[in-house]
């Protein structure tokens, strides 16, 4: 409650007096756990989740020492927080994790690296918050790894966008596994959600840190996808001699002109073709009439009959051209496309089995 004073009244003389209740006297968390609460009362989520453990512990003894708050103490505490948000022109990162995610698009990839190795070692203390700032495709390993019990723990203590992440780049059937284990984790107690946790990280550093990002699939299959056919051909026949599984792998991972109907989505088109020098696009289609002409039709079909029809026309109006012409057109609409596929502009239809 606020304090109490008794003050005269000069209008009555000064016989009557009237009670006026000042706010009171709050500390900094005090306040901020006022400002949680009126939120909670307006059912608001205050994102508590993103404070360390710490934080939000201390907030919590702040709410519990508060006893009734008067609404003249509540009016001045929210007064003050909204004068401090009046005044609030940019915001921040508040961890560093946060702030590679805005950088990332701007720095070079040697730092980017090196800050997330610092962000994940984080505090020591808490295995959880290295975990928390992990990428999507470190932790996904675990979730197949380990027990469906400790991958719902997992999932549990991330946010709710990367856990969706990463139960959606699950096999159906082991994410159907998970979804169900957490069902399970009711009666888990902390002790045990810490020990999981540094068992996780202990994992997670026992592995070394590979010096290629890509997968050797992925490494070979974008090599050969800029050869020319004969060449890349002779190449995956000497793999399966030597390595078979690898090899069909390697085939899987290949994307090149004539995997274009099976693979690109027919909205995708007018996007992929203004990525690429109508010029090319015209050499490609001359040279895909004879050596894919299902990708030819495909991105014929797929885009204004008007443009169709000039592009066809062009490319039969062009002279011969050598191999290595129609070749190297392809393979640029093929990088036009793998390009937009990195930057998340389209999604390829994944290859099948």
């Amino acid at each position: 409650m606020g304090l109490q004073l008794d003050i005269c009244d000069p209008a009555m003389g000064g016989e009557n007096m009237r009670v006026v209740e000042l706010p009171a006297r709050l500390s900094s968390q005090q306040k901020a756990a006022v400002i949680v609460r009126l939120l909670l009362s307006q059912n608001v989520s205050p994102a508590l989740d993103r404070l360390t453990p710490e934080m939000q512990a201390d907030l919590a003894r702040a709410l519990a020492s508060l006893g009734p708050i008067s609404r003249v103490t509540l009016a001045e505490v929210v007064r003050e927080f909204t004068a401090r948000l009046d005044g609030l022109a940019l915001t921040t990162p508040n961890t560093l994790a946060d702030a590679i995610a805005l950088l990332e698009p701007h720095i070079s990839p040697t730092a980017r690296d090196g800050l997330r190795a610092e962000a994940e070692a984080g505090d020591p203390t808490d295995p959880w918050t290295r975990l928390a700032a992990m990428e999507t495709d470190r932790l996904r390993p675990l979730l197949m790894s380990e027990s469906a019990e400790v991958a719902a723990i997992l999932l549990s203590k991330l946010g709710v966008a990367k856990a969706a992440a990463l139960l959606a780049g699950l096999p159906e059937a082991r994410a159907q596994v998970i979804a169900h284990a957490v069902s399970l984790t009711a009666t888990v107690t902390p002790a045990m959600v810490e020990r999981i946790g540094a068992h996780l990280v202990e994992q997670l550093d026992s592995v070394s840190e590979s010096a290629f990002r890509a997968s050797p699939v992925d490494r070979i299959g974008a090599i050969l996808n800029s050869v020319n056919g004969a060449l890349r051909e002779a190449l995956l026949g000497g793999l399966e001699a030597r390595d078979k599984g690898f090899a069909i792998e390697v085939r899987r991972a290949i994307f090149t002109f004539q995997h274009i109907p099976k693979r690109v989505e027919p909205a995708d088109v007018p996007r992929i073709l203004r990525r690429v020098d109508p010029d090319v696009v015209t050499r490609a289609i001359a040279a895909g009439i004879e050596q894919a002409p299902l990708s030819v039709e495909f991105l014929l079909e797929n885009m204004s009959k008007r443009l169709a029809e000039q592009i066809r026309d062009d490319a039969g109006s062009l002279p011969t051209l050598r191999p290595d012409e129609g070749e190297a057109a392809m393979a640029e609409v093929v990088t036009a496309i793998r390009a937009l596929e990195e930057e998340g502009e389209i999604r390829l239809i994944p290859p099948e089995d």
